[in-house]
């Protein structure tokens, strides 16, 4: 129900879009709140340019699709990776659609979760936006593992590169590269925040300049190139999972979603900048599309560099790049060139780096925007900032120690990776489908309408992303190969359960008497007695009316 102690502003700005300051929500108590209902705590210091650099080096589109190539390389090789690719940004460009009309409409640090909470309505919104906010956060958490991982695997294969005689790999030798990878990353977070702006710039730095000039080393630089059959029509012969082709290609969109599935990253970046409602929208659209265009060229110069397909279909857990540089770059002769690998595989690993920083800045923000709604054990700690450093100092340490545990699991399991990048993906996705399909259910009425308005064709959108998420979502459930075993069975069902009944657990134990709800339930979520107020302009000037009976207007 509407809280009667917030005091919103004229609805001719605000909340119908064109607002002078887009950061105020209204004025509770005379204090001036944003659209989560808090006073803002967090310096809005990314530009839109800041803010395309953190889409595309979170996204680091290229680099994933690269780095996750073992995840569909048994699915049909080159052909399956490249229009996997292809049907990923098909789907995922209705979810980012989606996506950016909620973030147009109502900009948050809780993203999905705020947004579940408020398509809900007064009836339900408190229960969904609790349980796709906890659904979101381990996504993102096993995102996190994954990406690190990836840059694991790339500060060892450098390492590799110039001692492959002598080096006998052991997987503790990725586990500590993690740890190292991981903490920098967490220290950067919270003692580096007033660089944080540069570094995401340095990253669509690497991500964009590296892209190209990574793109024309492939493609200029191999002396032996592929056929064009074995790039675009050589399916069958190297499904290798035991699946019918068809099935087999689904199961391998994955790696293609792993690429592009990052559309709501920014979107927990709401309340650090100036202009959400017009930035966040436009950001997402050039995460996606700048990412697919830059990972579909990196693809198709990929496959053509590629010359023994065999020895990149090893195992899961290993990072096949390494030996399709080192084919793409050795001369006539068959020699290696071990100086343009370690060059191409640095750039690789700045932007990888990047990325993490990026995305350990976005799961702090996960974390903390559920903290102080008091949906999480310990609530008064986690939600704490240290304004100073600008920062969810304890939000941001509790990330870094889950994602230490996570780390492990490949040290005990053949499909570890795949398991990190499917759960992802899954939980990730469940977690937007839930305010699309709440939305739609209850009429699109609860959002006002933003800078991004996607109209009537609104509900045939989110229709249409809710049933791709919920087929997808079942394909990378199936096991990876048949047959199979305990040891190369795909979790990924397992671990969406686990999810969902530990969030149920606590939502028995804490939240169904102690968990209020976030605060946007007070600025948005209105009984049908009431009128949906309006937002405030710039100024933070006040007006009277929030949440009154239509009987008194």
């Amino acid at each position: 129900m509407a809280d009667p102690n917030s005091e919103p502003l004229p609805k001719k700005n605000g909340l119908d879009g064109g607002s002078e300051d887009e950061t105020v929500a209204a004025v509770e108590n005379g204090v001036v709140v944003n659209h989560s209902g808090y006073r803002d705590q967090l310096k809005r210091q990314y530009s839109l340019l800041g803010l395309a650099g953190i889409a595309v080096t979170v996204d680091n589109a290229w680099v994933a699709l690269g780095s996750s190539i073992s995840v569909s390389i048994l699915n049909g090789g080159p052909p399956g990776l490249i229009f996997g690719l292809i049907v990923a940004l098909f789907y995922y460009t209705f979810i980012g659609l989606g996506l950016a009309e909620l973030a147009s409409s109502v900009p948050t640090a809780g993203g999905v979760y705020h947004w579940a909470t408020i398509a809900g309505g007064p009836k339900h919104g408190r229960f969904l936006g609790f349980l796709t906010g906890w659904i979101n956060f381990y996504g993102w958490m096993f995102d996190l593992a994954a990406l690190v991982q990836i840059t694991a695997n790339i500060t060892v294969s450098m390492y590799v590169i110039y001692h492959r005689d002598t080096y006998s790999f052991e997987p503790w030798h990725v586990y500590v590269a993690y740890l190292l990878v991981l903490w920098i990353c967490i220290l950067t977070v919270i003692f580096g925040n007033k660089l944080l702006p540069y570094t995401q710039n340095a990253g669509m730095f690497f991500v964009i300049v590296g892209g190209i000039v990574t793109i024309i080393v492939l493609a200029a630089m191999p002396k032996q190139r592929a056929s064009n059959y074995f790039v675009w029509g050589s399916f069958d012969e190297n499904n290798l999972t035991g699946w019918q082709g068809g099935v087999a290609f689904l199961l391998g969109v994955l790696n293609g979603a792993f690429t592009v599935g990052t559309p709501d990253a920014i979107t927990h970046m709401a309340e650090e900048l100036p202009h959400p409602r017009r930035d966040l929208p436009i950001a997402i659209a050039l995460q996606i599309g700048l990412g697919f265009l830059y990972a579909f060229c990196f693809a198709i110069a990929l496959c053509y560099a590629i010359t023994d397909l065999g020895i990149l279909q090893g195992g899961i857990n290993t990072y096949p790049l390494v030996d399709i540089y080192l084919q793409a770059t050795a001369d006539g002769e068959g020699n290696q060139n071990l100086g343009a690998t370690f060059g191409l595989l640095f750039i690789i690993w700045c932007a990888s780096m990047l990325c993490c920083i990026g995305t350990t800045l976005t799961n702090s923000r996960i974390y903390w925007a559920l903290a102080r709604d008091n949906a999480v054990p310990l609530s008064s700690l986690f939600s704490k900032v240290n304004e100073r450093l600008s920062c969810p100092v304890p939000a941001t340490l509790f990330v870094a120690i889950i994602a230490t545990g996570i780390g492990a699991i490949p040290l005990g399991s053949e499909v570890a990776f795949l398991n990190l990048a499917g759960s992802f993906i899954i939980l990730t996705t469940v977690s937007y489908a839930i305010p699309f399909a709440a939305n739609v259910l209850t009429g699109r009425k609860h959002f006002p309408k933003g800078p991004f308005h996607l109209g009537n064709s609104g509900f045939v959108i989110n229709i249409l992303a809710v049933l791709f998420i919920t087929l997808f979502d079942t394909f990378y459930c199936f096991p990876y190969a048949l047959p199979t075993n305990a040891e190369i069975m795909n979790y990924n069902s397992v671990i969406l359960a686990g999810v969902v009944v530990i969030t149920m657990a606590w939502w028995v134990v804490h939240a169904r008497r102690s968990y209020p709800g976030p605060k946007v339930m007070g600025l948005y979520v209105v009984h049908d007695d009431q009128v949906l107020h309006g937002a405030a302009p710039g100024g933070g000037q006040e007006a009277e009316g929030f949440g009154e009976k239509k009987g008194k207007e």
